[in-house]
């Protein structure tokens, strides 16, 4: 059966070349602005087809990696057998987030919307918070990491009151980074990288 092009999910994506030209990193990098005011310039950016980005890696999907924090405390879940990228299932994480799509376009800033449809998906926010983009992740020694460009940001929470929305988020909740050391191979590449960068220092 045909499927309409209605029916396709496409996402933002930028040239991996152009992310290379402003300069290549693997890992964590903590000075997301030039990054960003270039991989956001309307001129370079595009919706493509979600099935085939996954697998082209000249493309990078452009994904806001959202981690909460309240007075030390990380909050941390299980991604179940539910959750969309199945290359990621079983694995713990402490990013919240998810593609910018195309029906996020009509909005002033596409990303942000993306950004907070994707936490109020996943997650019931309840408590005041500061929020700031702290750094890039590109890791590009997995499939997942090869064809995805993470941005962090961190949401400083007066109160512990994250409780999932989807069924995908399992064994969650707040706990201290140290916690996290002696099984942070439990966690996908992403939250491995955040938590020896940014958390664990």
């Amino acid at each position: 059966m045909t499927i309409s092009n209605q029916q396709v999910e496409h996402v933002l994506v930028a040239p991996t070349l152009l992310f290379r030209e402003i300069g290549y990193f693997q890992g964590f990098c903590d000075n997301p602005k030039p990054y960003l005011n270039t991989l956001f310039d309307p001129s370079y950016t595009s919706y493509q087809p979600r099935d085939a980005v996954e697998e082209d890696p000249s493309y990078k999907q452009l994904i806001p990696y959202c981690i909460f924090r309240c007075n030390g405390q990380i909050f941390s879940y299980t991604r179940g057998k539910m959750q969309g990228e199945q290359r990621l299932h079983n694995k713990r994480s402490i990013g919240i987030g998810g593609h910018i799509s195309s029906d996020d376009a009509k909005a002033v800033s596409p990303y942000q919307e993306g950004m907070w449809r994707e936490i109020e998906e996943e997650v019931f926010l309840d408590s005041p918070y500061q929020e700031s983009c702290v750094g890039l992740i590109n890791d590009d020694k997995t499939d997942v990491g090869q064809v995805h460009l993470g941005i962090v940001h961190i949401f400083e929470l007066e109160e512990p009151k994250v409780q999932p929305r989807e069924e995908s988020i399992i064994q969650s909740g707040f706990a201290d980074p140290a916690d996290y050391v002696d099984r942070i191979e439990e966690f996908e590449t992403w939250s491995q990288i955040c938590l020896r960068s940014l958390i664990l220092q």
